[in-house]
């Protein structure tokens, strides 16, 4: 395994974007996931595994049935193979309209037309990845910032400070390690879940799709390499402040665009992180072993996670 380089020393590539760590590992396919080695994956299991419970961390394929940025919604035809009794399934859905993956193929480096590694859309055909399996740490900001009289706005573009999100990790005596996968709980889902049917339609048919996150920045991008996460995650629909490029955002500093376009790193998404939380608050535990196999799609852009949170 390749030594990771601290922050300052990126841009490993001089042919690709600032920042990027285009090169450093032997499997460069599957990009920061190359730090979920067999050790690290066993050692999670053996330290993280103690009562066999699990909790799935998927939303339901139609929860979103009015999806925002335009997407289309989830559809099932159930086939009946009359007269015997048996039945099919037919979906269709969106891969971004529930809890999801973003792969390398979702955002690419905009100013350089290209996606991780440099490669263009049709060089991108396969995807290696087995499973993002390794040690979960979740930071319960809805929880945090409520006990600290912080008022949420999911549905509006906000950052969460990474000050707060160190708060949490400094009060909870967290020690992150290579290849943690890091879940931020925002609040979204919660609040999503108190909404009326017509009031999630009018949210998804708003002119700018306005949803909370963490915040980005050359700050964020740090601590992300600097604790050598292998992939991160949240419940809100799209990790960092949503609309992504905005004219007080700061330049070039997107974390779709580092994270999967310079360093491979997976962004999930709208995962549910309810029930987890919970267990986590009332166990004072805040780690777990993550199960996720994405689908085998090849040249696919996004997934489903099909997670599990076994703690």
């Amino acid at each position: 395994m390749a030594s990771v380089p601290d922050f300052d020393s990126l841009t490993l590539d001089p042919k690709g974007p600032v920042g990027n760590a285009w090169g450093l590992f032997p499997r460069n396919d599957i990009g920061m996931l190359n730090l979920l080695t067999p050790e690290n994956i066993r050692q999670a299991a053996s330290e993280e595994i103690r009562t066999g419970v699990r909790i799935s961390l998927d939303l339901a394929l139609d929860r979103l049935n009015h999806p925002s940025y335009g997407r289309k919604p989830f559809t099932r035809e159930m086939v009946n193979k009359a007269p015997r009794i048996v039945n099919d399934d037919i979906l269709m859905f969106n891969t971004q309209t529930s809890s999801q993956w973003d792969g390398f193929r979702h955002y690419g480096h905009q100013e350089l037309a290209c996606y991780y590694k440099g490669h263009t859309l049709e060089e991108l055909q396969d995807s290696p990845v087995i499973g993002i399996d390794c040690r979960g740490v979740l930071l319960d900001y809805a929880t945090w910032a409520k006990k600290n009289a912080i008022l949420l706005t999911p549905f509006q573009t906000s950052s969460i400070p990474l000050s707060h999100l160190k708060d949490i990790v400094q009060e909870n005596n967290i020690k992150f390690r290579p290849g943690d996968i890091l879940f931020v709980r925002t609040g979204f889902t919660e609040a999503y879940n108190n909404l009326s049917n017509e009031e999630e339609a009018a949210l998804a048919q708003r002119p700018s799709p306005d949803f909370s996150g963490v915040e980005n920045g050359e700050s964020t991008l740090r601590w992300l390499w600097e604790n050598q996460f292998a992939a991160i995650a949240s419940d809100s629909p799209s990790f960092e402040p949503s609309p992504l490029v905005r004219e007080d955002s700061p330049a070039n500093t997107t974390l779709h665009q580092w994270c999967l376009a310079g360093w491979g790193m997976p962004i999930g998404e709208y995962f549910d992180l309810e029930e987890l939380a919970e267990y986590c608050r009332v166990n004072g535990r805040w780690s777990f072993f993550l199960s996720s196999v994405p689908l085998k799609v090849p040249g696919g852009v996004a997934s489903p996670p099909n997670a599990v949170a076994i703690l």
